[in-house]
This record gives C-alpha cells, sequence and structure tokens, in this order.
C-alpha cells in the first residue's frame, strides 16, 4: 500500500509566505501531526510514504514522454497537457467536456490570459517559476511540477504502469483522476487502477465541513477533548466505530448525537471483550481458525466483499457482543446457559478476530514516551545519506521507513542537509 505524503502544493506554499517559513517546514509539520493522528486511531501504518520531492526527475521524465507523444505543449515556461487529445477525457465522471466548469475543486488552472492554454480545460504539468517559490531546474524554465503529474509519476515510479486500487475523497473525481487518467493511459495503454475508491465527504448537520463556515474541528481536537460540542478525550475506537458506521462512499455526517451514538456502540462491543469469564470458572481458549462461528465470519465476509459494507459488517459485530452478554448473564444469575462452551469459546474468540480486523482495539493508558536514542538515529541518519550518494535509494527509503516506524519524521531540506524530530 502507497500512501503519498504533503505534495508541491499552491496552498502549502501560500501557508508558508502567511507563517514567514518554508514549504519544507509548513510540510514537515503538517506530515508529523499525521502521524500521530493515524498512530492514536490505530491505522497501520502504509508500506510506502513517497514525496514529490524525490521523484522531481521521475515527474520531468513522465512530462517529457508526454510531450514526445504531442500531448503538451508550452507556454512562457509552463507546460501543459491538452486535454482535447486524450479521446476518452471525463470517462471517470461520465463528464463531457463541454459539460464541465473550470475551477471544479478550486484545482482547475484558471482562465488568466497571461498563462494563454489552448482550452479551458488544459492543466499544468509543469509550472514556470515565480518569485519566492521552490523551484527545480527542467528542460523547459526552472519551475516546479503541477499537482496532478506528481501522482501518476509517483505511481509509476513506485508500482508500476497501473494499479488495482486507487483512492480518495470524492471530490478528486474531477479534475484530480481524470487528469492522472488522462496522462498515465497516453502512455501504457491500459487502465491506471482496476478499481477506483471514493469517499463521501465530512458534513456537520448536513452542511460542508469547512473553516470559513467555522464548522471545523480536527481528529487532534477530538482525542484531546477539546471539541467545543463535547469537550471531553474521546477514545479513538469510538472514532474509529464512527467512520465505519456508514459505508465509505456516502457522505458522513459529523455531530455530536453522532458521537455520542458511536461512544455508546463502542461500550456495547468493549463490554463484550471484557466480560469476566474467570468469575464463572471459564476461560475460553482460542479455537483453530476453523472453529470459529462460521455463519458470523460468512456474513461479515460477505458484507466487506460487497463494496467495503463495513456497517453490515459491524452489525455482524454487535450481535455477536449482544448475544455473549446475554450468556454471561444466564450463566452469572440464573446458571442456565443457552450454549456449550465450545459455542461460547467460538462466539467470543470470533468477537475478538473481526474486531481486529477493523482495527477496534481495547487499549491500555498510553506508557511514557521512551528516551530518544539520538546516537542511534544519527547513525542511521549518516547510513541513508550514504546511500543516497552511492544512488542506493531503495536502501535510503527502507532507512527512512525504519525512523518512520520508530517515530521519528526525516525532513530533507533544500540545502541539501536533513534534519529529523519526532
Amino acid at each position: 500500500m502507497c500512501k503519498t505524503l504533503p505534495i508541491i502544493d499552491d496552498k502549502i506554499l501560500n501557508r508558508a509566505r502567511v507563517e514567514g517559513s518554508s514549504m519544507v517546514e509548513i510540510a514537515d509539520r503538517y506530515i508529523a501531526a499525521y502521524f500521530r493522528d493515524i498512530r492514536r486511531l490505530n491505522i497501520l501504518d502504509a508500506d510506502e510514504y513517497p514525496r514529490v520531492t524525490e521523484h522531481i526527475p521521475a515527474i520531468q521524465q513522465l512530462i517529457q514522454a508526454l510531450e514526445d507523444k504531442g500531448y503538451t505543449y508550452a507556454v512562457n515556461g509552463n507546460v501543459y497537457y491538452s486535454v482535447r487529445q486524450f479521446a476518452d477525457y471525463g470517462k471517470l465522471s461520465g463528464r463531457q467536456l463541454e459539460q464541465m466548469q473550470a475551477g471544479a475543486g478550486g484545482r482547475v488552472d484558471s482562465n488568466d490570459p497571461e498563462l494563454k492554454k489552448q482550452y479551458p480545460f488544459d492543466f499544468a504539468l509543469w509550472k514556470a517559476a515565480k518569485p519566492g517559490e521552490p523551484a527545480w531546474e527542467s528542460p523547459w524554465e526552472p519551475g516546479r511540477p503541477g499537482w496532478h503529474i506528481e501522482c501518476s509519476a509517483m505511481i509509476r515510479a513506485r508500482l508500476g504502469e497501473a494499479i488495482d486500487i486507487h483512492g480518495g475523497g470524492g471530490d478528486l473525481v474531477f479534475p484530480h483522476h481524470e487528469n492522472e487518467i488522462a496522462q498515465s493511459e497516453v502512455l501504457t495503454g491500459q487502465p491506471l487502477a482496476n478499481y477506483w475508491l471514493h469517499n463521501g465527504m465530512v458534513t456537520v448537520n448536513g452542511e460542508k465541513m469547512s473553516k470559513s463556515l467555522g464548522n471545523f474541528t480536527t481528529i487532534q481536537d477530538l482525542l484531546d477533548g477539546n471539541w467545543s460540542e463535547y469537550p471531553q478525550p474521546i477514545d479513538p475506537m469510538v472514532i474509529r466505530l464512527f467512520v465505519l458506521q456508514a459505508h465509505y462512499r456516502k457522505p458522513l455526517d459529523f455531530t455530536k448525537d453522532a458521537m455520542i451514538a458511536a461512544e455508546n456502540g463502542w461500550q456495547t462491543l468493549k463490554d463484550a471483550l471484557m466480560l469476566d469469564w474467570q468469575q464463572l470458572n471459564l476461560s475460553p481458549q482460542m479455537p483453530i481458525p476453523s472453529e470459529l462461528d462460521a455463519e458470523s465470519i460468512n456474513r461479515f465476509q460477505t458484507a466487506m466483499d460487497d463494496d467495503f459494507n463495513t456497517a453490515a459488517g459491524l452489525a455482524v459485530l454487535f450481535e455477536l457482543a449482544k448475544s455473549l452478554k446475554r450468556e454471561f448473564n444466564l450463566r452469572c444469575y440464573q446458571g442456565s446457559p443457552e450454549r456449550t462452551d465450545m459455542q461460547l469459546q467460538q462466539r467470543l474468540q470470533t468477537l475478538i478476530h473481526l474486531t481486529q480486523i477493523l482495527g477496534l482495539e481495547v487499549q491500555s493508558e498510553p506508557s511514557p514516551e521512551p528516551e530518544i536514542d539520538v546516537g542511534w538515529i544519527e547513525s542511521l541518519l549518516q547510513q541513508r545519506q550514504q546511500a543516497r550518494r552511492e544512488k542506493r535509494y531503495a536502501e535510503s527509503d527502507r532507512i527512512r521507513k525504519e525512523l518512520q516506524m520508530a517515530g521519528i519524521i526525516v525532513v530533507d531540506q533544500p540545502n541539501g542537509q536533513t534534519c529529523w524530530h519526532q
């Protein structure tokens, strides 16, 4: 699995200008925040975290290949993709060029007459440098990549010409993913992705969540108890459950009531997972996988095979949890079990198995942060620098990932120096 980190993007550059810092510093700060949040939410790390700044040669090679095939044109140092050259443009979103409107999603280049684009929907592959912006030498003019070409180049460099699954928010279907398809498939002659998974957007009481509307909050605010609507720390598993209760393609309405409902739901599962069977002189042991509750497993698999229908999958978990609680109460207070000990074992271990698949785990209190072994970190960074000098990029990536798994963020600065922080 491959997850791209912050890109070379106008929003990042604008934020750097406002704060009087650099693109690298802004991106690095948000990367660090991203990793803090996903680890608290029990989200597994991806296998790859490619960065655009590490793929400038690959990006330029891809642009050159498109130029060689006649799909580009250059104006004032900017290189554009001519969408009218690609007959299938719009096939993912089902739109026709004449039906589209420039500026969709805030990502289509404007009709600025100075840019002199041949067609409003043509998009930038390479942008000529502006004063104060980071820039790289190129066969055209010093500049930086366009937004769309970055993703296609990193996919091609890390995963190959085609991938199985491509994900993203529903707002990326057009123009971003349409543009990825256009610039990738004209070179490969095959689909960029076999499956496209687009998640619905988050709303608040039916309105789009945005800073401009004042209804914006963050994962960190929820976890730390800084959400004004519900000022108390929320269990990370409650947030996971909240997301899983809706189908990923549908809008997710974020409200206080929805979070309280998710909190109650997690308490139901948590109670079942923490039942003290030993007080009944029972110690359910882990059965072999074939002895898990077959009916529950089959129903869960059927739900997940149906376009990742996690809502239906969770229904299986809640049924198991409620049946275990009922069995516990019957044995504890009435002494009249409904199921055999083996059936009890199967249902308990099935619940544990399925909750783990969904990343729902009862978490212990966080332990103190371990002391940082600075010597170990510096030693690995020296090895990584040597690997980069010798163009052993696979080894360089491996060391970065090793440090990343230890919670260390590595930042390669424009001056060639490397720094790190937690």
